[in-house]
């Protein structure tokens, strides 16, 4: 039977020391208000335990410190600290899972004798020093791409407000999905869905376009320019694959006003995409009134009007069909 390590040991490895200090004690080394600190610590994911409970590390205290210190130098007020804290804790802990999954996905298809303990931890702690740079560069350059973003709808008008604009959101559905369900097993099935996660996502980066987020069977993104946001729906209805022969994805796209908060979209205009994904057939797409016009000249293209649908909640939708017009060159 394969070893469990002590979860000591993993806080030795990982966290560069075992847990040291009550919470009582972590938070006076640490300067912070008991309260704010508390708040931080659970925004960032973690339990409440008892206050005889030795549950932190010398790391910890340091992260309470860094945080206390955002409030006291003026750079957040205690909201903000607490709101950095639960998008980073979030974020976090599913990048974790999701790089541990991949892991110890690799450790089995490898056949290592010892597949859940020794060999994990092994991966773990080899793959900590890159990572870390790596993931600082990615999270940098992340965020110049949005501070240059916000910018940009800020300069476009006073009356803009920063996290509330006009953006163009697209829904690509895996049709076959129920049926494939039906027919594979769960360890098939979930190669289907990185497959098509996966794809999906190369499709988007290359368009120019961002992913907001995955549902399994289905893909939520945005694109700033109609001329983007086209180009990728149309290499999403035709490039995603799976065995099953037909059509496999099927795609809406709406241009108007939409609340970006926490990383995701929200709004009447993300309603009307998801509402045109499911009136659209497998291999095809469809797009608003609004995004129909902005395309109208766009080369290339072929924008038609299609019977107009009700939607329950948004009223009655005309959809266009956009396809690509090969007899203009188009490859």
């Amino acid at each position: 039977m394969p070893s469990r390590p002590d979860p000591k040991a993993i806080e030795s490895a990982l966290l560069g020391g075992e847990a040291v200090y009550t919470r009582e004690q972590a938070v006076e080394l640490s300067g912070a208000d008991p309260e704010l600190a508390g708040r931080v610590w659970r925004a960032l994911g973690f339990p409440t335990l008892g206050d005889d409970s030795v549950t932190f590390t010398e790391s910890d205290v340091e992260a309470l410190r860094i945080a206390n210190s955002l409030l006291e130098e003026g750079i957040l007020d205690e909201e903000g600290v607490v709101r950095f804290a639960r998008a980073m804790g979030q974020t976090m802990a599913r990048l974790a899972d999701w790089q541990t999954s991949i892991l110890s996905t690799l450790i089995f298809k490898d056949g290592h004798e010892d597949p859940t303990a020794g060999s994990l931890m092994q991966q773990v702690k080899g793959l900590l020093p890159d990572v870390e740079r790596l993931l600082l560069h990615i999270w940098r350059r992340q965020l110049a791409a949005s501070t240059g973003r916000t910018l940009a709808v800020m300069s476009n008008g006073n009356d803009i407000v920063p996290n509330y604009y006009p953006l163009i959101v697209g829904f690509a559905d895996l049709v076959s999905f129920t049926t494939l369900s039906r027919e594979l097993d769960e360890v098939e099935l979930a190669g289907v869905v990185e497959g098509f996660e996966s794809t999906a996502a190369d499709l988007v980066a290359a368009g120019g376009g961002r992913v907001v987020k995955t549902l399994g069977d289905e893909v939520l993104y945005v694109a700033d320019s109609p001329h983007q946001a086209a180009d990728i729906a149309l290499r999403l209805a035709s490039g995603v694959k799976t065995h099953v022969e037909v059509p496999d994805v099927r795609v809406g796209v709406a241009y108007g006003p939409v609340l970006t908060m926490h990383g995701d979209v929200f709004g009447t205009t993300v309603n009307r995409a998801s509402r045109l994904t499911s009136f659209a057939r497998p291999g095809t797409v469809l797009i608003d009134e609004t995004l129909a016009e902005s395309l109208t000249d766009e080369e290339g293209l072929q924008v038609v009007q299609v019977r107009a649908r009700h939607a329950h909640g948004l009223g009655l939708i005309q959809p266009y069909t956009l396809r690509r017009d090969f007899d203009a060159g188009n490859p």
